[in-house]
């Protein structure tokens, strides 16, 4: 891939990108290995952002992220903070597998379809983009509800928000057993709906919007980040450090994160409400539907009140995006089979 330094300057450089490992060219079981090892560490950083916005959310008042944090330390210790990751770790393993399998293999033939059919390199690139976010994003939830629904569960405890109508867990395996005898498979799966509702767009917007502001950094700042450690291309132009490239891809997920985030926020906060606060209340009745969740939350807060956690979240995803985009490119280039073709 190669991109103009400079835009309509008839002596500007050129920018040559390394380009995208395909499926194809992957050692699978390194990928899938290396990736479960990596992510689960990735997870673990930033777990306490999704605690905090969680929190936030089944809370029926508005409390500041910051006293959510302080709150939580004091009373609960750093304990608190991992809440239900044990649960969150045991199904991110296999939904991050079924995820980056989905995302690559939808990439790879809706790229090559989309040039077939005369795209230009940048159209096919964001379509591919997007399918293969939204394809990856509905195979992930079929493992990642479950896991979600319980680990919320457990993060919720102690908060004050309620979690599962008054109902205690002692651990994971306790919450699924319980969840199960009271609601059956479907308590596992609530939410479901509205998990795809808000992980399928976002994702898909994200990848997109990480495709195209990936161009738009480097034909804006790219130049800027290679001059330190540029290197000559036999034709002529600047091909750019890994540094360079992984600054400008940190940005760009950053950047695309913020808005997945800002979007998405009103479905993120009604989905967690219905898969925490869905359990019996004090007098055997099931918890809220759709429609009485969103008017709960309207009555105690007006419509900002789905906007609940919206800075946690955003930090969340932002962080989350920059970390999960360097992470999978690095993932990316220590599993593919022929090292010697990527420098």
């Amino acid at each position: 891939m190669s991109l103009g330094a400079a835009e309509g300057e008839s002596a500007a450089e050129e920018i040559h990108i390394p380009a995208d490992i395909e499926w194809q060219m992957l050692d699978k079981s390194k990928f899938f290995f290396l990736g479960a090892a990596l992510f689960s560490g990735v997870s673990a950083a930033l777990y306490p952002m999704v605690v905090l916005k969680t929190r936030q959310q089944v809370s029926q008042s508005h409390v500041s992220c910051v006293r959510t944090g302080v709150w939580i330390m004091r009373y609960e210790g750093i304990r608190g903070l991992y809440r239900g990751f044990g649960t969150s770790l045991t199904g991110t393993i296999p939904a991050r597998a079924l995820y980056m399998a989905a995302l690559e293999v939808t990439k790879s033939n809706v790229g090559t379809t989309a040039t077939r059919l005369g795209l230009p390199e940048p159209s096919a690139a964001a379509v591919a983009n997007a399918a293969a976010g939204l394809s990856a994003a509905m195979a992930a939830q079929v493992v990642w509800t479950p896991v979600d629904v319980i680990s919320q569960r457990l993060m919720a405890q102690g908060g004050g928000g309620g979690g599962g109508g008054g109902v205690k867990y002692a651990n994971g395996v306790d919450a699924f057993g319980k969840i199960l005898r009271a609601d059956g498979i479907r308590g596992l799966y609530r939410g479901f709906g509205i998990s795809i509702l808000t992980y399928a767009p976002s994702n898909a917007v994200w990848w997109a919007s990480y495709s195209m502001a990936q161009r738009v950094v480097w034909s804006g700042v790219g130049c800027l980040l290679c001059k330190n450690g540029e290197e000559r291309v036999e034709n002529g132009g600047l091909r750019p450090d890994a540094k360079a490239v992984m600054a400008v891809q940190g940005v760009s997920a950053a950047m695309a994160g913020g808005v997945s985030a800002l979007i998405t926020m009103p479905f993120d906060t009604i989905k967690t409400r219905l898969q925490v606060l869905d359990g019996e209340d004090n007098n055997g009745r099931k918890g809220p539907i759709f429609g009485q969740t969103v008017r709960n939350l309207v009555r105690e807060g007006g419509w900002t009140a789905c906007y609940r956690g919206l800075g946690p979240r955003c930090a969340s995803m932002s962080v989350s995006a920059t970390t999960m985009i360097t992470t999978y490119e690095f993932l990316k280039r220590l599993s593919a089979k022929n090292q010697e073709a990527l420098t």
